[in-house]
């Protein structure tokens, strides 16, 4: 059992499926959780429910807005003084953006997927590795995909995978920049997860079951999984695995 009784974690789109799962298993390892939600409030009420209420905090923040962003950040910080771990999970997937819709629709679902999935992100990136590097260290885990390393299989979610791979690699510039300074920042790339967004996009691939045959495992990764790898990147004891992207697919993808 990971002990984080001695951390304040500040996961990002904590509602449902991973971040939800997140927030669940930080929790019972005793962490601090600040729980963000955009709109859910039932679901990150739910995601949270086993944990003291003096052990958490939930904030809603809307990443269409990064002042609301910085907003976010200021309330987490605020709360107890400090934040060790960053979790940023938060994302949204686009439909309307392949390439046979019209340019209006293109770009507003790439103006929209940027927003949500990267600079918003970015900016809480920015926050973490001050806030880090001056206070002695901290852990930035970062919630990507494997669409960020082979693209996505359904071109209408073009800017989904694209999204994932910038904010990837704005969390590795992280790592190799503040190393010194005690801040460890990973990527966690899952395949197909057991959430909404993988149900919507399989519904796109032909059902759940056509997508199921293609797995290594025919098994889809459980959240669960992705919140017990994040509790133990959190513990800080893997501090020389900082900089790597950590792939999570049931041996479907192997590079």
């Amino acid at each position: 059992m990971h002990d984080l009784s001695d951390k304040t974690i500040l996961v990002t789109g904590a509602s449902k499926g991973i971040g939800a799962a997140i927030v669940n298993r930080v929790g019972r390892a005793g962490a601090y959780v600040v729980a963000h939600y955009a709109s859910d409030e039932d679901g990150v009420l739910d995601a949270s429910k086993d944990i003291a209420d003096a052990k958490k905090l939930l904030i809603q923040s809307d990443f269409s807005n990064l002042d609301d962003v910085e907003r976010l950040w200021d309330e987490a910080e605020r709360w107890r003084g400090d934040i060790d771990v960053l979790v940023n999970n938060a994302a949204t997937m686009q439909w309307g953006g392949g390439f046979d819709q019209s340019l209006d629709e293109w770009d507003a679902a790439w103006e929209t997927t940027l927003q949500i999935n990267v600079l918003a992100p970015a900016r809480l990136l920015r926050r973490a590795a001050k806030h880090f590097a001056t206070g002695g260290g901290g852990t930035i885990v970062t919630i990507s995909s494997w669409a960020a390393q082979k693209g996505v299989t359904n071109p209408d979610s073009i800017a989904y995978g694209s999204s994932k791979a910038a904010i990837h690699a704005a969390t590795q510039t992280i790592a190799r920049a503040f190393a010194r300074q005690g801040v460890l920042a990973y990527v966690i790339a899952p395949g197909v997860v057991r959430t909404r967004l993988s149900e919507e996009f399989a519904a796109t691939q032909g059902g759940e079951d056509k997508i199921t045959e293609m797995l290594a495992m025919h098994e889809w990764v459980p959240p669960e999984e992705i919140g017990e790898l994040v509790a133990f990147l959190s513990t800080g004891k893997v501090r020389h695995l900082s900089g790597a992207t950590l792939d999570i697919n049931g041996a479907s993808y192997i590079r």
